[in-house]
């Protein structure tokens, strides 16, 4: 009876071996990153798709027992993030406080910002405010995580403290770490948003698609955040697993563009499909017009200017607003000898600002735009005359969701 009970003890319900632990660690960890992105993230902070109650419910029970974190603060902190991002009032910009700030006291950081007095009024309106988040998610944090560890030790005897310890530890480095720091420090851009948003993969089945951090903060209102076709977002996999068993319902994706060769004059519609999709429409110039002239350039330029335009390659497409005094000389240099590349750059700033005028009036947005691509194709630089017809033919078409 004494061994029967010091077996149960040290090898729980389920007897594992020892891979079985790691597999059972790595599954019930993938489930609570699973919770954030789908119900906090997509549902609860961006609305970009709803969630029956069944699921919804669910997610928010899981999250009591593996994080103990309350929706509407982890909402309100995500929200301050995206309003007030890579500023002193961002909850965790690496660019402000650091990379190892952010990436090894990400969780401390979180806390911090969930005593900010008022910031759930401010940031977390419409998240759940039931019976049960008041008495019960709410008010006994610890109880959720103290029942987590309770259900480990029986299902996996002594070995459960270890597959507890990774589950609370997953959620404070992989989110408010990782997806925080690195995810504004280090990764490729498909988009040179505002601020310093980067993708990083392949980690995806780690953190749920959440590594797609560049491509979410130029379309944050996206149920899907994989943009490029090799890209793999899981959690919008899962979204659409819940779809189609009616658990599920998207309701924003980002805009879809189309091209008709046939269209000669810049009209409303063009004008919206550049306005919506702008971070797209200047990713496509900086890859069509930018990058095809400065490799021109670098087959003509002599040994001391191709050095200086290769160092600058990544300047030419950088927003510059995130650009250094030191980063914005070295540009300036590069442009100051070529009037080809320093055309093609203002041009770009140009496209860009017409994007951005959100106090101007359609009709002088249409017409700045209609000047851009008179004088584009005036330039007498080809990549830009192609560019610029390519633009007459854009309009928005319906997200097929």
């Amino acid at each position: 009876m004494i061994d029967a009970s010091l077996n149960f003890l040290s090898q729980g319900l389920l007897d594992l071996p020892v891979w079985g632990y790691v597999v059972a660690a790595l599954i019930l960890t993938h489930i609570t990153i699973a919770s954030v992105t789908i119900y906090l993230h997509r549902h609860q902070a961006h609305r970009a798709l709803e969630l029956h109650p069944l699921v919804s419910h669910f997610c928010r029970f899981w999250l009591w027992l593996t994080t103990g974190m309350r929706t509407g603060e982890w909402v309100a902190i995500h929200r301050k993030h995206h309003a007030k991002c890579e500023t002193e009032e961002d909850p965790h910009s690496p660019q402000v406080r650091g990379i190892n700030e952010v990436l090894w006291r990400g969780a401390e950081l979180y806390n911090r910002a969930c005593n900010i007095p008022g910031i759930v009024q401010e940031y977390g309106h419409g998240t759940p405010d039931d019976w049960l988040e008041r008495h019960v998610y709410a008010r006994s944090i610890n109880s959720g995580i103290s029942l987590m560890l309770i259900v480990d030790l029986l299902l996996f005897g002594v070995g459960g403290l270890t597959v507890w310890a990774v589950q609370m530890l997953w959620i404070p480095f992989f989110a408010a770490g990782v997806i925080n720091g690195i995810g504004h420090y280090w990764g490729y851009r498909n988009y040179e948003v505002p601020d310093a948003a980067t993708n990083i993969v392949p980690w995806g089945i780690l953190v749920g698609g959440e590594e797609l951090h560049n491509n979410h903060h130029t379309y944050a209102g996206s149920a899907k955040l994989s943009s490029k076709s090799w890209e793999f977002d899981i959690g919008w996999m899962y979204v659409r697993m819940l779809a189609a068993l009616g658990l599920a319902t998207v309701k924003k994706l980002p805009p879809e563009m189309v091209v008709d060769p046939h269209k000669g004059a810049v009209d409303m519609d063009t004008l919206k499909a550049v306005v919506s999709n702008r971070f797209q429409i200047m990713s496509h110039y900086c890859r069509d017009v930018l990058k095809h002239v400065h490799r021109d350039e670098l087959r003509v330029a002599d040994k001391s200017y191709r050095n200086m335009l290769k160092r600058a390659r990544r300047l030419l497409v950088r927003e510059e607003s995130l650009m250094d005094e030191h980063a914005r000389l070295r540009l300036n240099s590069v442009l100051s000898r070529s009037q080809t590349l320093k055309t093609v750059y203002r041009f770009k700033q140009t496209l860009q600002d017409i994007g951005k005028r959100s106090a101007a009036t359609q009709d002088q947005l249409l017409h700045a735009l209609q000047e851009w691509c008179r004088e584009a194709e005036e330039t007498g630089i080809q990549a830009l005359e192609d560019f610029a017809r390519a633009l007459r033919g854009y309009s928005l078409r319906p997200v097929m969701i």
